[in-house]
């Protein structure tokens, strides 16, 4: 065969083609990195629009080399939120000790990334849209996987077929459980829920957060900015409150019966989430499953690995699986790549799925010793954070793959 005639057979062969479910962080960055090898890519995702708003999240350790070798670090850069102080309170509403937040995230001043998730999310639309074809206001109603791909009904009406499929539809994944069944045999609870929303900034808070705790009880206002501060809600719940989930007025009386009494703005808060438009509950949980692919379909992010809010690197580990499983596919088909995608992958996630006793520690005790033992270990930490960072942050070492020819 000529030179000529391999440049022809390449260019004839017709991409392959998948579907990602889900246009957050994790469908988002796995579109990048499969349109990079050549792939024809589509991305369906339920709700209307891109989701902006939401809480800050973090940008860590190896994940930082994902978006750089993305190209959008300098983007982040410029959005980053730099909150400068952590401030603990006691059940009166007294100081126990401010401290700078990287203290108790682990992060790095100066190289960790804080940003707001609608941000993030939209320069990861924007690397991609010109590429990607997105359908919105529409999901996976059915998958038949055969020899040949994967036969996707769409809850629309359409019908396409796939040579993958990628389930990044978060923690609740509805591919995973049409894929391996209930949530409940990978769902790891914590033993708290949360609740989180927006209001108007009459606190007089800037770039910092400020923590209300009492045993098994924690409130706080993060300010990112002047204009609006996050309000979060936490409590410890020795059972999912399941018929909670579905019903916003059930989590209302849920929150208003867990935090009777409190003082500090609590009050105040429980009075906001009244009206709050933007309310957001869930338990605090994990997703361990042993295996995050079958056939031709591969979760990634917190559908297969959910770490919870609680380590900090759910945003993280997303970016780094995405970069991890398109790479693993640049160049093998979809059983090697699946397979290689889980062994590389997979140590580093549970690492930072670790990190998870730190966090409940440090941020919510269940009793009044612990709270006390916590506020002990605050009042002690010295005034500069650590430069490291921790090492789950960066156990992984990026392979650099190879494009597919």
């Amino acid at each position: 065969m000529t030179l000529t005639d391999q440049l022809t057979d390449v260019r004839s062969t017709p991409r392959r083609t998948v579907l990602i479910s889900g246009a957050g962080i994790a469908g988002s960055a796995l579109a990048f990195w499969l349109n990079r090898y050549k792939y024809a890519v589509t991305v369906v995702e339920k709700a209307g629009a891109l989701r902006s708003g939401g809480y800050p999240v973090d940008v860590r350790g190896t994940a930082l080399e994902v978006v750089r070798r993305m190209g959008i670090l300098p983007a982040l850069r410029d959005a980053h939120i730099d909150v400068r102080r952590l401030t603990f309170l006691d059940s009166d509403g007294g100081e126990v000790a401010s401290v700078h937040p990287h203290h108790v995230t682990g992060g790095v001043a100066g190289r960790d990334l804080e940003v707001r998730r609608g941000h993030l999310t939209d320069v990861l639309h924007t690397a991609v849209r010109d590429d990607v074809e997105f359908l919105f206001d529409d999901s996976i109603d059915a998958l038949d996987q055969s020899g040949h791909g994967v036969d996707v009904t769409f809850r629309g009406g359409g019908r396409r077929t796939f040579d993958m499929v990628f389930g990044a539809d978060g923690l609740h994944s509805r591919t995973r459980k049409m894929l391996f069944g209930p949530e409940e045999q990978f769902h790891r609870y914590l033993g708290y829920c949360f609740a989180v929303f927006t209001l108007r900034n009459t606190f007089g808070l800037s770039h910092e957060t400020v923590m209300w705790n009492s045993p098994g009880r924690a409130a706080a206002l993060h300010a990112v900015g002047d204009d609006q501060v996050h309000a979060f809600l936490n409590f410890a719940q020795p059972e999912p409150p399941f018929d909670a989930f579905p019903d916003p007025q059930a989590q209302r009386d849920l929150l208003a019966t867990a935090f009777a009494g409190a003082g500090w703005e609590v009050p105040a808060l429980l009075a906001a989430v009244r009206d709050a438009d933007d309310l957001f509950f869930d338990a605090v949980s994990q997703i361990r499953m042993p295996r995050w692919s079958r056939g031709r379909v591969a979760l990634v992010g917190d559908a297969a690995y959910a770490p919870s809010f609680l380590t900090g690197q759910g945003t993280s580990l997303a970016l780094v699986g995405a970069y991890m499983l398109a790479g693993s596919l640049a160049d093998r088909d979809h059983t090697a790549g699946f397979a290689a995608y889980e062994h590389d992958t997979r140590q580093f996630v549970t690492a930072n799925q670790g990190l998870v006793g730190e966090g409940g520690a440090t941020l919510f005790p269940t009793t009044a010793r612990a709270l006390e033992q916590r506020n002990d270990r605050l009042r002690g930490l010295s005034a500069m954070p650590s430069s490291e960072g921790r090492p789950a942050h960066s156990a992984l070492a990026l392979p650099a793959f190879m494009p597919m020819t």
